[in-house]
């Protein structure tokens, strides 16, 4: 890496000012300014409409272990110390990451440049807020005055300007080959082990996932499969983290972990599944079979109850009413839950009581994930870990990363995995598990190959 690069990529430090200066620009293509950007690449689209997309790293902050939490907020604390900004609200500053499922994983493959927590403040930024889009470039430094950034923000104004409002899209690289781990063989053991695990009484729920690792007929254009994911999977988030130039860890997950803004937070619990149905009747048939039935009632409800009891200490929460969230291709039990905070809290602190919830974890939280450790044979990375944002004041917003993929040059993996409980079968479960591959599989599969129903 070059010295250039090592200045970018710094950390935070005593004494550095973080200098931000913003106008607004004409509509953009944001994939065409993906595509013209090095990494460190962010993306993150929520479904209330706040999109940003970032390259380069004005300061990165990282943390490993137990106390990542507490690392990143104390790094954070540093970098918001001594600002200096122009714009609106909307384009303040915001780091964005996430965290690896596990507090001691390792950056090893597929895994490459992905630490256990990770996020970055963007040196080049478009937001999107409502119908305006805002360019923003930002340094840090001891020694970077206002006249530096904003002859920066005009090179990066004149760049932007030579951008094609609509970026020609190629299709997806296609697939040559898959492989599950496990096996649907080992997936039936494993199951029963945890059922076992379940009767005997010391564990009420656990999530088994399962990896699918996807030769590509060629390299993977990420800018085009976000493009195309915007497309399929409108109302709900999109994220994209690239630390390098290799691997890239993006999706499209349906589920909130949690969002703060003052003292309100607002988070869901999101569990039970079946697919969509070919016709309208059907379609409402299989939701119907979802809301009657015990099991993934029972399933939601153990879920329910952990998220309202973690939030519980910190103030008044209070649960929503049940529905079905209909996606693409799937449709989920759903139930919203609010709450207000009895004191200022940092999002990171909320991240850090809900994460991982039963919808990804299990209960008890430390029994599930003993489970997890000695059952699963490969390493989840960032699936299911938190991801998403937070700036200056606390405030934030963080996706859970399911229906995701972490993929470089002309390979792919991709994730999925689904609730076990006492009754649970199987065979069934395994059926559960592979519509939940679909989002992005069908982002990689050619359009002469694509599966039927996206």
């Amino acid at each position: 890496m070059e010295p250039a690069q090592r200045e970018e990529r710094a950390g935070p430090r005593e004494g550095a000012v973080l200098v931000g200066r913003t106008r607004e620009v004409t509509d953009v293509s944001y994939r065409a300014f993906l595509a013209s950007q090095p990494a460190p690449r962010v993306h993150w689209a929520a479904p209330d409409g706040l999109e940003i997309v970032g390259s380069g790293s004005a300061v990165t902050v990282t943390a490993h272990g137990p106390d990542r939490f507490d690392s990143l907020r104390e790094a954070a604390s540093t970098v918001f110390t001594d600002v200096d900004r122009t714009g609106p609200p909307e384009t303040r500053p915001r780091l964005l990451g996430g965290l690896a499922f596990n507090e001691h994983h390792e950056s090893e493959p597929p895994w490459e440049d992905f630490p256990a927590a990770a996020f970055t403040l963007p040196q080049t930024q478009l937001t999107t807020a409502g119908d305006t889009t805002w360019l923003t470039v930002r340094a840090y430094g001891e020694d970077v005055t206002a006249d530096q950034v904003e002859q920066r923000l005009d090179a990066a104004a004149e760049s932007l300007s030579t951008l094609p409002m609509m970026r020609p899209s190629g299709g997806p690289p296609g697939v040559v080959e898959t492989r599950t781990t496990p096996s649907k063989a080992e997936w039936t053991e494993q199951v029963e082990r945890a059922i076992d695990r379940i009767e005997a009484g010391n564990l009420r729920k656990v999530v088994l996932a399962t990896a699918l690792e996807v030769d590509l007929a060629g390299e993977l254009d990420v800018p085009d499969a976000l493009e195309r994911l915007r497309r399929t999977y409108p109302n709900c988030y999109r994220f994209l983290v690239q630390p390098g130039t290799e691997a890239a860890f993006f999706g499209p997950p349906p589920e909130r972990l949690v969002k703060l803004t003052g003292q309100r937070v607002e988070t869901e619990a999101l569990a039970g599944s079946v697919p969509r149905g070919e016709t309208p009747e059907e379609d409402a048939d299989l939701a119907a079979s979802m809301l009657d039935s015990e099991k993934l009632q029972h399933e939601q409800r153990l879920v329910v109850d952990a998220i309202m009891d973690q939030l519980s200490p910190l103030g008044d929460v209070q649960e929503g009413e049940q529905g079905v969230r209909k996606l693409t291709n799937i449709q989920h039990l759903q139930t919203p839950i609010t709450a207000t905070l009895s004191a200022d809290e940092h999002v990171l602190s909320l991240v850090e009581a809900l994460h991982p919830t039963p919808a990804v974890g299990g209960l008890p939280p430390d029994k599930a994930w003993q489970v997890i450790r000695e059952t699963e044979t490969f390493d989840r990375g960032w699936y299911a870990g938190p991801i998403g944002w937070f700036d200056a004041d606390g405030d934030g917003e963080f996706a859970v990363g399911i229906r995701s993929s972490v993929a470089g040059g002309e390979t792919a993996t991709l994730f999925a995995g689904c609730g076990i409980v006492a009754d649970s079968d199987p065979d069934e479960e395994w059926e559960e598990v592979q519509p939940k591959y679909r989002p992005i599989l069908d982002e990689l599969t050619s359009d002469d190959a694509a599966t039927d129903g996206r």
